[in-house]
């Protein structure tokens, strides 16, 4: 493991920076509480088997929804990631050691849900010398085994400080979706996503495609940041250069005043514009609502992309 010098507390990298005023929210983006008992058996066993969800750490709006139906994205390699994205909520410090038994719990609070589609994402760990590439390649392996009618889509991250291997290993488990967001546009990397690099995220994902063509890619982007439309248009553009099927955009919520600031509240009818333009430009699949995320509704837009594909193949014969 390398050794980082990294900060302790929920978010000490960004105690320095200016509150930033938090802006009421339409109506549009508005949620009801969860309270469901389909909420809280899942939440019940996510506890038992003592998972993590980006669910819960990231405080996604939709976690009622979701939960409600037995739908959970697990979050592995613990709760703390060793980078400072000023828009995410996840904590920033120094992670814990990887623990060998979590594929093997994932994969039984899989089975144990019944999921037909599982999400599995993690924290960065740049204290890792693969970044956690051999973790997920186990975990979709564990889930595999324990469930396997279960179609598995992985949320990776970047593997920025690793050699290529990380990405080899996990494409070699074969994941049927494998995932990684761009975010924002590269002109608001320094503030968003200052340890990433746009660039690298985008060849990482047109090697997966090297390395597996018949491998679904997926990606998405968050607007509301200070992004332009010329700017969304263009990181699309970038994507289908890279051959990635699926994209995702989603309104960026602020979690608290320290956070990155939400330049504005996009109205749904341009979330439609987006989404016709991204179907015009060649994805397979398309979610452009507000309240998207990565994970929403993976399980029924998954059927969906490989009915497209399907389709696509059939017209070209």
């Amino acid at each position: 493991m390398r050794d980082l010098k990294l900060p302790e507390g929920r978010h000490p990298e960004k105690a320095h920076r200016p509150d930033n005023a938090q802006p009421k929210k339409p109506d549009w983006i508005r949620v009801r509480a969860p309270t469901s008992e389909g909420y809280r058996r899942t939440r019940d066993i996510l506890r038992e088997k003592k998972l993590v969800t980006v669910c819960e750490e990231a405080g996604c709006p939709n976690v009622g929804e979701c939960w409600s139906q037995g739908h959970a994205t697990m979050m592995i390699m613990g709760e703390i990631c060793t980078r400072g994205c000023t828009f995410c909520n996840v904590a920033t410090g120094r992670p814990q050691t990887l623990d060998a038994f979590e594929p093997g719990r994932v994969a039984h609070a899989v089975a144990e849900l019944g999921l037909n589609h599982v999400v599995v994402t993690s924290v960065d760990r740049d204290d890792l010398d693969d970044g956690g590439a051999d973790h997920f390649a186990q975990t979709i392996r564990a889930i595999r085994h324990r469930a396997p009618g279960t179609t598995i889509e992985v949320l990776i991250p970047d593997f920025l400080k690793c050699g290529p291997e990380a990405l080899e290993a996990v494409v070699a488990a074969r994941p049927d979706v494998l995932n990684h967001n761009l975010e924002t546009v590269p002109g608001l990397y320094p503030e968003v996503r200052p340890g990433a690099r746009y660039f690298h995220s985008l060849r990482l994902l047109q090697r997966v495609k090297e390395l597996d063509p018949a491998m679904f890619t997926k990606s998405g982007i968050m607007v509301g940041l200070g992004e332009d439309r010329q700017g969304v248009h263009q990181v699309m553009d970038d994507m289908r250069a890279a051959d990635v099927d699926f994209l995702t955009i989603g309104q960026y919520l602020q979690p608290t005043p320290k956070h990155h600031r939400v330049a504005r509240f996009v109205p749904p009818d341009e979330f439609a514009a987006l989404e016709r333009a991204a179907f015009g430009k060649g994805f397979l699949m398309v979610s452009a609502t507000p309240l998207t995320r990565s994970s929403y509704h993976a399980g029924d837009d998954f059927a969906r992309l490989r009915a497209a594909r399907l389709d696509r193949l059939g017209r070209k014969n």
